[in-house]
């Protein structure tokens, strides 16, 4: 087998790649951050509440109809500390793209939407001006008046604790019954949301809080659906890609299973009819069941062997990849009822 020859420490031409000077992969080849990953900023506190306080089957309905119930589905999902480094030290902000030995890759829509199920497509997700100029007091009313909670304390800005929220969840948790009026149920599924937003989807490097600005749209739960969160979650997921690339950054944040995911993982899927929904969908949910990655503990492998693993990746290699899991989906789709 012939090896390709060995990595270049930076770009051949720096017409298009201006920001080598303050990259990541200019202090890793230096020695700097040789043996340094990055960071977890990733509070699994989340999964542990849910195992003790589990959903009531009407909150869990509400949760389905927000379309967010996959991603609590999933649950925990083990990440490789020196795989998302090695990952980020390819990410170049100038091209959103992962510059690899087998030429760019990048996260895209279509990733966010088979693989975790999060919709692509609908309104933006934004924030009018208003909500922007708030102050904390406001906040903390707007918080009040749509979970019946106010945090103490004056300080935070828009930011609440995310150990707030469990306890308070935790005090509820009790009077969540068939009986309970629908107001509260409605309370107690924004709280869980503010929780998977906070912990999961949309997490901060200060790994224990969550911003009271998502309350503007967990107002109307029955409209979360229009809204393309994929594409937010992508977008934030790119920003904190780019922020951990730039100099001696020690955090990174965000919905980190999906950077793991860069390489395809499946064939390009057929065309499907306007509503059709896509067998086998979301394509993570097989990882959590048949490739036992529900682990409580995260991975740390040697960093710099990844680091050598991907400047040795070939073509060839994920040529073959996809031909066998092109393989097993066909399988998959040929498997009787009885057998799934």
């Amino acid at each position: 087998m012939d090896f390709p020859p060995t990595a270049h420490p930076g770009p051949a031409e720096d017409q298009l790649l201006v920001l080598q000077g303050d990259h990541r992969s200019s202090f890793a080849w230096e020695g700097q951050l040789s043996m340094k990953p990055l960071r977890p900023r990733r509070p699994d506190d989340l999964w542990e509440f849910i195992g003790e306080h589990p959903f009531h089957a009407r909150v869990v309905a509400r949760l389905q109809a927000t379309g967010f119930y996959t991603i609590f589905e999933l649950g925990r999902m083990q990440l490789d500390w020196s795989l998302i480094t090695t990952l980020v030290e390819r990410w170049r902000p100038e091209t959103h793209t992962f510059h690899l030995p087998t030429g760019e890759a990048t996260i895209t829509l279509e990733d966010v939407q088979v693989l975790y199920g999060l919709r692509v497509d609908g309104r933006a997700v934004a924030l009018p001006q208003y909500i922007r100029s708030m102050t904390r007091a406001q906040f903390l009313d707007m918080m009040m008046h749509f979970t019946g909670y106010r945090p103490q304390g004056d300080a935070g800005g828009s930011r609440v604790a995310l150990s707030a929220i469990r306890d308070h969840m935790a005090f509820l948790h009790p009077d969540i019954t068939g009986e309970t009026v629908d107001l509260h149920i409605e309370r107690y599924t924004r709280l869980a949301l503010l929780l998977l937003f906070g912990c999961v989807l949309f997490s901060n490097t200060s790994g224990s809080k969550v911003s009271m600005r998502f309350l503007h749209h967990l107002q109307e739960l029955d409209g979360l659906p229009q809204y393309s969160w994929g594409a937010a979650v992508l977008a934030y997921l790119y920003r904190s890609m780019c922020q951990a690339s730039m100099g001696p950054a020690v955090d990174i944040c965000g919905f980190l299973p999906l950077l793991q995911r860069i390489m395809p993982l499946q064939p390009p899927l057929p065309a499907l009819a306007p509503g059709e929904a896509y067998p086998f969908l979301p394509l993570a949910s097989r990882w959590i069941l048949r490739c036992g990655n529900y682990r409580g503990t995260d991975a740390h492998h040697n960093l710099p062997l990844i680091r050598d693993v991907l400047d040795m990746l070939v073509d060839g290699q994920v040529d073959m990849y996809l031909h066998l899991l092109d393989k097993v989906v066909v399988f998959d789709k040929q498997k009787s009822p009885e057998k799934t």
